[in-house]
């Protein structure tokens, strides 16, 4: 585990030449203010150690309040150094970040992401006195399947099969912990009806390949798909989708908000008018991190 005062000195160099003040500065104040602890393990499976990377700002007035982020790529592609970049907004408005790194399919077929993502989030939450975080204010969030990752562990059930996985760190295998969940969760285009994505109309190949040829894979898909889970009392959640997308459907980010609104779930649906699979515009993106914030301060999470 490397430990530094420079979590963000290096991307400093990204920042092009001659930009205002005003951006120099929030990169100098990352840079002296964060330290990193990276490749902790929070679990260990199928011969592989878990890691993420820990962003804590290093001199807080109290515990704060912290981002799990789950990364891309269909469950089957993609890491978290190259979606590091992705956590900076909440760096600049002082949380800490946990950046995850998960099973892909070719290490292991679903429901492995879950059980890991699941487990990273009981570490966070485990360690949140050791490390200056405010386990009240825990949100997560991901883009895709990371979007997916970030509502399943928000709507598992107490008493889920996944939560018994996390039995190789064995602090993390507490009764105390089975109730452990987000205050929120910021959806970036996720999935969120797995068993939509392994038929037509929208069949996808990164779907197959994550459920593989198991026998019981439909029981799987239904398993790991947060449209399982709704029910009253579920933490608030924002999702943010594009009605032209073509990876993950856009009637999934619907079909949640309406099962939510059934129930009386606190959520917000931020529809982007033809946008796709991310991609978005500048300015599109200035305004969903601000109904992001809005929508943190909304559910006391962000003061």
């Amino acid at each position: 585990m490397v430990r530094t005062k420079t979590v963000c000195a290096t991307l400093l160099a990204l920042i092009p030449a001659g930009v205002v003040a005003q951006e120099v500065s929030v990169g100098v104040r990352l840079a002296t203010t964060y330290e990193v602890s990276s490749d902790i393990v929070y679990h260990t499976a199928g011969g592989y150690d878990l890691t993420l990377d820990l962003y804590v700002p290093a001199q807080p007035e109290g515990p704060v309040p912290v981002l799990v982020y789950y990364h891309g790529g269909g469950w089957v592609i993609g890491d978290r150094i190259s979606a590091s970049l992705l956590t900076l907004p909440y760096l600049e408005k002082g949380f800490a970040v946990a950046n995850v790194t998960y099973r892909l399919g070719e290490q292991a077929l679903a429901p492995a992401a879950v059980v890991d993502a699941l487990c990273a989030l009981r570490w966070v939450v485990r360690n949140a006195e050791e490390r200056g975080l405010d386990p009240d204010r825990v949100v997560t969030s991901g883009h895709s399947a990371g979007g997916h990752l970030a509502l399943i562990v928000a709507m598992l059930p107490p008493d889920s099969d996944f939560a018994n996985e996390c039995t190789s760190i064995p602090e993390l295998f507490d009764n105390t912990l089975d109730t452990v969940r987000p205050a929120a969760v910021v959806n970036w285009f996720g999935i969120t009806d797995v068993n939509d994505l392994l038929v037509e109309p929208h069949r996808a190949l990164y779907a197959e390949q994550w459920i593989g040829g198991q026998l019981n894979g439909a029981e799987i898909a239904r398993a790991v798909s947060p449209l399982t889970y709704v029910r009253a009392g579920l933490p608030p959640i924002l999702t943010i989708h594009g009605d032209a997308d073509t990876v993950v459907p856009y009637e999934h980010a619907v079909r949640l908000k309406e099962a939510l609104e059934a129930v009386g779930g606190a959520n917000q649906l931020v529809t982007v008018p033809g946008g796709g699979h991310g991609g978005f515009s500048l300015d599109q993106d200035a305004s969903h991190y601000d109904r992001i914030w809005a929508f943190l301060e909304q559910h006391g999470i962000r003061k």
